[in-house]
């Protein structure tokens, strides 16, 4: 285990600090940093960097010594924003990079800085190039195996849903009903635009994911007519929404959920637009073929006055309780269905 250089703190040029090419942070708020930076220019860095030495040698044989950053990233940079020339900071000596990337993971989750991709994304690389295990990153970080590996998962997720969580757009509990969608991309994109502009809660969110797989599982037991599948999926390609087509004993229900009013109007305009003449023509050639009754809805939990939602509005919602979200966490089973909150 490396020991601090003599225990004592240096003052060291900004400009000698070199960034750590293991920082798991890749985002950094520039509004706090503003704030941080204030702080710094006010009362002056309270808590020392941490850092390595290291000896490089220049061209003309000369050695200079440089320092490579291992935590503080923020308090270096709201420094160099506050004016700083040097600052305070703690030297490492004798970490390889495996030990500067646990430092700088540890120093990183302690302050619970990393967002949850940021956070997977160092798991990852400590799965990758340093071969740990899920238990032995597990026991580093004080979380368990399923912690580990359920945060792993959410790099399955589309980069378009990646961004969204990194940036707090989605949160983390929402990625969980997502990732039970892996396998039908479609549906997967449809449930994150609702998400994103119905404001949806995780609980909202589970129960559409939780309806999808159900019906998944429906179809499985029973024969689906290939026409009627055919249809569906051109519909939802179409109108970009979804759209669910249930047939029953005579005739059926198609469902068609929409996000806003402008929606309604395009699906208003391709029926103005169809080719019959007779308005009724489509309905009485199913029900003279078929002997049933055809019925169109559309589903939508917004009020008309709600629609038109702003992205920077947008106030997302984790409805579950600690222990719901501690069982998210830890729950070894991440598609399971039975494990969603009803």
């Amino acid at each position: 285990m490396s020991q601090l250089y003599s225990n004592s703190i240096f003052w060291v040029d900004t400009e000698k600090i070199k960034p750590n090419p293991f920082q798991p942070r890749r985002e950094f708020d520039e509004a706090k940093l503003r704030d941080l930076s204030s702080s710094i220019r006010a009362y002056g860095v309270l808590q020392p960097l941490t850092v390595s030495r290291m000896e490089v040698l220049k061209e003309d044989g000369g050695i200079v010594v440089e320092y490579e950053l291992i935590a503080g990233e923020r308090r270096l940079r709201a420094s160099m924003l506050a004016g700083l020339t040097q600052v305070p900071v703690i030297i490492r000596i004798g970490d390889d990079n495996m030990a500067k990337l646990e430092l700088s993971i540890i120093e990183n989750l302690q302050r619970e800085d990393l967002n949850a991709v940021e956070r997977a994304r160092a798991f990852l690389r400590l799965a990758e190039e340093f071969k740990f295990t899920h238990v032995q990153i597990g026991a580093k970080m004080g979380k368990s195996r399923e912690y580990v590996s359920n945060t792993l998962r959410l790099l399955a997720l589309p980069q378009e849903m990646l961004d969204a969580l990194s940036a707090g757009k989605i949160s983390e509990g929402h990625s969980r009903p997502l990732l039970m969608l892996a396998d039908r991309p479609e549906q997967q994109i449809v449930l994150f635009k609702e998400i994103m502009f119905k404001k949806m809660t995780v609980r909202d969110t589970e129960k559409v994911a939780r309806s999808i797989a159900f019906d998944k599982i429906r179809k499985k037991e029973y024969m689906v007519d290939p026409e009627i599948a055919e249809i569906e999926g051109r519909l939802q390609e179409t109108l970009g929404t979804r759209v669910h087509i249930e047939r029953k004993q005579q005739g059926g229900q198609i469902t068609i959920d929409y996000f806003t009013n402008d929606d309604l109007r395009t699906i208003l305009d391709m029926i103005k637009t169809s080719e019959n003449k007779n308005p009724n023509e489509m309905l009485e050639k199913f029900m003279a073929s078929q002997g049933g009754e055809v019925l169109v809805t559309v589903a939508t939990n917004e009020q008309p006055d709600d629609i038109a939602l702003l992205e920077d509005d947008l106030h997302l919602i984790d409805d579950r309780t600690p222990s719901e979200v501690a069982k998210t966490e830890e729950d070894v089973d991440l598609y399971n269905i039975k494990n969603f909150s009803v």
